[in-house]
């Protein structure tokens, strides 16, 4: 059917010419469409565009190289092959260099239009599947997350899988790494978006109390219950309920929450009236939930219970130039809300960053980022204005273009063996390292427990350094 074929617009004002290519393309299996004037083939091209555009440049009307402008300033998923004379070709070029595919130039035979005709068509659906990745995979941000890097694509991923069901998401990750944000990431492209997310952090609550925070209690069921209260879980009733860091959770009231998330039902405290609710659980810790279970300190039937979805988030030393993605948005933010100047980082001040390993992640970089610009004004944030402990030695002296001098109370390395620049040692070590994973940087940086853009950055320095 003609619905299943691939369409051509077919822009040649010489009819006979037309006539000719037409048949050509409707006996290679196309859907042919023709313009003999420039505004007619606008008129279709804007209306509904098609993937192949057959284009001669010399219209009544018009030039085809406006035609040409037009598709490639509105971004129309079109590839264009140029129809020119002999006389023309030099033009044709020209509107290559402007975004046309490829050009024909006349007379061409049936072989050598189709043969272009489907070489512009895969080219345009490649360029499609190219715009659909980076639409979809290749995001600097989403649903609160900042973050570009193949790490957080994944998670992005998981999230979008995840959040239509109903099925209990269990997020790892070290503290700080942002677990309630993903969270309700995961509850804001849920079809639940519209009901509540009750968040309870199982480590901040005192154990006697935290039955009451998750189920509610009646009056007078313990001292200084005054009146009913609801509980997260019947506040959260058809929503999502979030219990972060739950391997801080009581082994018996880990029995509890079993039941509840069985059946459905729980009973506040000092009530026997069983309730039903209606609630999607997401859990978070930022420990090992299966040593946990080894250890005893959390039930293994409730592991296998929630951990029906996995969701590790990575540190923010693991994800590259997120560091710098991240603390430039903070930095704007911040600037904006305190009326500074800030605008950017200089060189030496990106490297130490960089460099940096943030054993607290996101809320850390949030700190320094918030303790810079409060204390500090300027446009330009420099090593001398960072705050403890990226302003210590260690992290500076790696921005350093010269090796430091060694100082007196320098310990021995060996016997009869000099002291090295730190710069030097480092290089050696990387290099052995690459060389014993056979060229593998990324295999070289996880054995050396760094990101593989610090190899690269610092590779491009030593070379930087040789050609001068």
């Amino acid at each position: 059917m003609a619905e299943n074929k691939p369409r051509v617009l077919l822009v040649e004002d010489t009819q006979s010419l037309a006539v000719v290519y037409e048949q050509y393309l409707l006996q290679d299996g196309y859907e042919v469409l023709r313009a003999d004037r420039g505004q007619q083939a606008l008129a279709q091209l804007l209306t509904s565009p098609p993937p192949v555009v057959l284009l001669d440049l010399e219209l009544p009307d018009m030039s085809g190289m406006t035609i040409l402008q037009q598709i490639t300033e509105q971004q129309l998923p079109c590839a264009v092959v140029v129809i020119t004379a002999h006389g023309s070709v030099d033009i044709a070029v020209e509107a290559m260099r402007l975004g046309a595919f490829d050009f024909l130039t006349k007379p061409f035979d049936n072989k050598r239009l189709c043969a272009t005709v489907r070489n512009a068509l895969k080219h345009q659906q490649l360029s499609s599947l190219v715009a659909q990745y980076k639409e979809n995979f290749d995001r600097h941000s989403f649903a609160g997350f900042i973050g570009a890097s193949m790490p957080m694509q994944a998670v992005y991923r998981i999230i979008e899988s995840a959040a239509p069901s109903k099925a209990t998401v269990f997020i790892t990750g070290e503290s700080g790494t942002g677990k309630e944000v993903c969270a309700e990431a995961i509850h804001q492209c849920s079809p639940r978006r519209e009901r509540p997310f009750i968040a309870l952090n199982c480590a901040a609550i005192p154990h006697d109390l935290m039955e009451s925070e998750i189920f509610g209690h009646v009056k007078g069921s313990f001292t200084g219950a005054h009146g009913d209260r609801k509980g997260a879980a019947s506040l959260a009733d058809g929503g999502t309920l979030f219990l972060d860091e739950i391997c801080e959770m009581d082994l018996d009231l880990q029995s509890k929450l079993l039941r509840f998330i069985q059946t459905g039902t729980l009973q506040r405290v000092g009530s026997g009236k069983l309730e039903t609710v209606d609630v999607r659980f997401v859990c978070a810790t930022n420990r090992d939930p299966l040593a946990e279970v080894k250890a005893g300190r959390f039930r293994e039937d409730l592991y296998y219970r929630l951990h029906v979805i996995p969701l590790p988030l990575p540190p923010l030393r693991e994800r590259g130039e997120d560091i710098l993605l991240l603390a430039r948005n903070l930095l704007q933010s911040y600037a904006k809300e305190e009326h500074k100047r800030f605008k950017d980082f200089d060189p030496s001040t990106v490297q130490v960053m960089l460099d940096y390993p943030w054993p607290g992640n996101v809320r850390e970089l949030q700190n320094v980022i918030r303790n810079i610009v409060v204390l500090n004004d300027r446009e330009l944030v420099s090593t001398d204005i960072l705050p403890p402990p990226l302003n210590g030695g260690r992290f500076l002296a790696s921005t350093a273009p010269a090796s430091p001098a060694p100082t007196p109370d320098a310990p021995e390395c060996g016997a009869g063996s000099a002291i090295r620049p730190l710069w030097v040692v480092e290089k050696e070590v990387i290099e052995h390292a690459i060389a014993r994973c056979d060229g593998n940087i990324p295999k070289a940086a996880a054995l050396l427990e760094i990101s593989p853009s610090t190899i690269y950055r610092k590779k491009q320095g030593w070379e930087d350094a040789i050609s001068v």
